[in-house]
């Protein structure tokens, strides 16, 4: 079963209204704004508020809190992994069964420019290094590896506790360095060493597909050897570029969308799906790139008719 979601901030706004207007039933969260999602109270007050809008908060995406001691490996990351297995807990008290994380260390994702010209004059992403030349490293990719195989160590036994998926989100965009700092998640070989270091079946995959090709990355294939993996998609498309790509409206790039729905709904397994970035669109602020409203609402019908027209059961 395929259920479709849209990222959604903590407190009520146009958004909320739109994707209900649209059908969308289930939320992802990034809570920490207003919550403290390591306290079950706080985490069953914000699950009670998307359930007033009328949605199901079916992940948290993102940081919830500060992580940079843990993926830096700073003094006093025991700490904030304390709280983290914390948070795990409260998840599976507050039966929310999906944590999406990144260890982007230093540089969330990131895009060179977001000013681009798209269809109809929407203002679009793009990232290419030509934009922005490699730096010196300020550490290793190996003291970054040891960083995150630590922070993995210490919370997948609580997440195996608590029934909590921890899908892991490849470095965006995935290149070696960015701004300085190295970049590990890059290729699907470097989730083939975390799987292989660590054998939990609680670590798991958010599956964006446009990121693993834009790794070069046969994105069908790597979906049918990881779909036990697989809780999370993030749906989008890139044009490619010569030194990266550019983030087109769903449907508009080169990418056939309605295979990727084909080959999930052949799954057993139920996967959350929400559509990732999309452009600015008319009467839109570009202060959230690729998070504005109405590029998102147009992605859902598109969805919707795909699953819909292909008889794909979802809801």
């Amino acid at each position: 079963m395929i259920k479709l979601g849209m990222l959604l901030p903590p407190t009520p706004d146009r958004r909320w209204k739109l994707a209900a207007q649209a059908g969308v039933r289930y939320a992802i969260g990034k809570v920490g704004s207003v919550y403290r999602p390591w306290l079950v109270d706080e985490l069953l007050a914000a699950k009670k508020a998307y359930a007033d809008g009328g949605f199901e908060l079916a992940a948290l995406e993102g940081d919830q809190f500060d992580m940079s001691r843990i993926k830096l490996g700073l003094p006093g990351r025991d700490e904030d992994l304390a709280r983290y297995c914390q948070m795990l807990r409260a998840m599976g008290e507050a039966n929310i069964p999906i944590l999406c994380f990144n260890f982007m260390a230093g540089v969330g994702w990131f895009r060179s420019r977001n000013d681009i010209p798209a269809r109809g004059g929407a203002l679009t992403s793009r990232w290419s290094r030509s934009d922005v030349p490699e730096e010196k490293l300020k550490f290793s990719h190996e003291k970054l590896w040891e960083n995150y195989l630590y922070f993995l160590r210490a919370v997948l036994p609580e997440a195996e506790k608590a029934r909590v998926k921890m899908c892991q989100h490849p470095d965006d965009p995935p290149v070696a360095e960015l701004l300085g700092y190295p970049r590990i998640l890059t290729s699907a070989d470097a989730y083939r060493r975390a799987f292989r270091e660590t054998g939990s079946s609680a670590l798991g995959v958010t599956f964006c597909a446009a990121t693993f090709r834009a790794m070069g990355e046969d994105d069908l294939a790597l979906m049918r050897q990881w779909k036990e993996r697989i809780a999370f998609f993030h749906m989008r498309d890139n044009r490619p570029l010569p030194d990266g790509f550019e983030e087109t409206f769903h449907g508009d790039g080169p990418t056939d969308l309605v295979a990727r729905f084909r080959e999930l709904a052949t799954w057993q397994n139920d996967v959350l799906l929400r559509p990732d970035h999309a452009p600015t669109m008319e009467g839109e602020t570009n202060a959230e790139p690729g998070y504005a409203a109405i590029g998102r609402i147009l992605a859902i019908a598109y969805f919707r008719g795909i699953l819909e027209s292909l008889k794909i059961n979802w809801r």
